[in-house]
């Protein structure tokens, strides 16, 4: 069942372009929603063993490719088949032109393509492939619309991202040299087994500097606030649900089930996991524009996950991934909920809204269910995954981490309570009065998203029970 993620979005992709101008708009929506359900469908099942035995079609025979599905690989293909059926529902009711919706939908499945390649691969070659087609995709999705504030973005993140390839191409030619090979196998057994220092050594800190970057943690971060801010909405969803957490963070995560940890490497991971929760936090208190606040905010989040990744323990790894899903979720529908407010208001500013509460109810409920779950307050997911990684870190013996994590939640919570005051309550400002509910299909993705935040919470020992077996 692995090789269907590649191939069936790679088929589509073909087909659609194949089909006539009449009817090639409508059928890829459909059918690009329909693969990304069942995407979600296949990585739900996979915890169970449902698809072991299942007859496959060997990719690595064909291509060259070494891919296997567990339960780690499947929640990145279950979140990024989630958030790609909920960027491509916020693209239907906000592109107004077909010919917008169509590339939409081609540089997803492009994206789509590259994200399940870096869930399901092997080899740290492959890896850095399928992180690049990521990029690629993600280019041209944040100038979709060819703004001048999209030029600017695309250019930083085009600099920021060769820095990132030119980091990580130099560590793979390292670990060629020392291990023979770019398989996770083949360096994994010349990391026991070499007398060299240096030379593996060099090679991961280049190879995780490079994920630093793709991530978008701080000090390499200046990308991300104009990336989300300028790119059109249902970019916006995908950007800052899943696309820069897998072609960084989650890759990360899948490195340190490769390497062993060292001591300087965990120093390392950990102080720039916690400069970026802090920075990230304390930058987003100062932001008018929703869409800018709301980066800084994905910016602090992933140093929760990149510092429970630097545990380098199985118990830290799944506190890691399970942040990252959760992080997927609430910030997708908050970026989601972005999207209904600028349809309705025609701005991103925080300063120009007030009282949409008793005006857009569905969307200030679902705006504030995301919100408190990215602080962390209980029941919500966002609570148990945080708590899991503070435990995580105590464990670890890094309290110090553990508590810098705690404040910078109580941060969190300030200026997402800012961000509610300013947005859903208080009087409304003058001219508001024609203002009224987004339409169905924004609101679709945004409760959606709610559901499956507070009944991940509630549910939140059964998901435990079944991704820690």
């Amino acid at each position: 069942m692995d090789d269907l993620m590649i191939l069936i979005p790679f088929a589509l992709l073909i087909l659609i372009n194949l089909l006539p101008r009449k009817i090639r708009t409508g059928f890829a929506y459909w059918a690009t929603l329909a693969a990304g359900g069942f995407q979600c469908l296949i990585a739900a099942l996979t915890p169970f063993n449902v698809w072991q035995g299942m007859p496959r079609l060997r990719l690595e025979q064909v291509f060259g490719f070494n891919l296997q599905l567990s339960s780690l690989m499947a929640i990145l293909l279950l979140t990024a088949g989630l958030v790609g059926a909920c960027a491509l529902l916020v693209a239907r009711f906000t592109l107004k032109n077909e010919n917008e919706q169509f590339n939409f939908n081609n540089l997803l499945l492009i994206a789509l393509i590259g994200m399940n390649g870096i869930a399901l691969t092997r080899d740290l070659f492959t890896l850095y492939v399928f992180i690049e087609v990521t990029a690629l995709a993600t280019f041209v999705l944040i100038n979709l619309f060819r703004r001048k504030e999209s030029y600017e973005a695309i250019w930083k993140y085009l600099i920021m991202s060769v820095v990132a390839s030119t980091l990580m191409l130099s560590a793979l030619a390292l670990f060629l040299i020392f291990a023979g090979g770019t398989s996770f196998l083949a360096i994994n057994s010349a990391l026991q087994t070499t007398n060299a220092d240096w030379l593996p050594k060099a090679a991961i800190a280049l190879f995780v500097c490079g994920l630093f970057v793709k991530g978008g943690l701080v000090p390499f971060h200046g990308w991300v606030p104009d990336a989300y801010s300028a790119a059109p909405a249902p970019v916006s969803v995908l950007l800052a649900g899943i696309v820069t957490k897998a072609s960084g963070i989650y890759a990360l995560a899948r490195l340190a089930n490769v390497i062993s940890f060292t001591v300087p490497l965990q120093q390392m991971m950990l102080l720039f996991g916690a400069v970026s929760i802090v920075f990230g936090a304390l930058a987003a208190l100062n932001q008018r524009d929703l869409k800018r606040l709301l980066a800084y905010s994905s910016i602090s989040q992933v140093g929760y996950i990149v510092m429970a990744i630097a545990t380098g323990t199985k118990f830290g790894l799944f506190a890691a991934m399970f942040h990252f899903f959760n992080h997927a979720v609430f910030k997708a529908q908050l970026f989601a909920n972005a999207a209904a407010l600028e349809e309705q208001l025609g701005t991103n500013d925080l300063e120009k809204m007030a009282g949409l509460g008793t005006k857009m109810p569905v969307t200030g409920l679902t705006a504030l269910i995301a919100s408190l779950s990215t602080a962390g307050l209980p029941p919500l997911a966002g609570f148990w995954s945080k708590l899991l990684i503070i435990v995580a870190l105590w464990v670890a013996g890094y309290p110090l981490y553990a508590l810098l994590a705690i404040l910078a939640s109580a941060i969190t919570l300030a200026y997402f309570l800012l961000l509610q005051r300013s947005a859903f309550f208080g009087k409304p400002l003058a001219g508001a009065s024609a203002v009224k509910e987004a339409r169905a299909g924004l609101l679709v993705p945004a409760v959606l998203l709610a559901v499956i935040t507070v009944v991940v919470g509630l549910g939140f020992p059964f998901v435990m029970t079944m991704f820690m077996r």
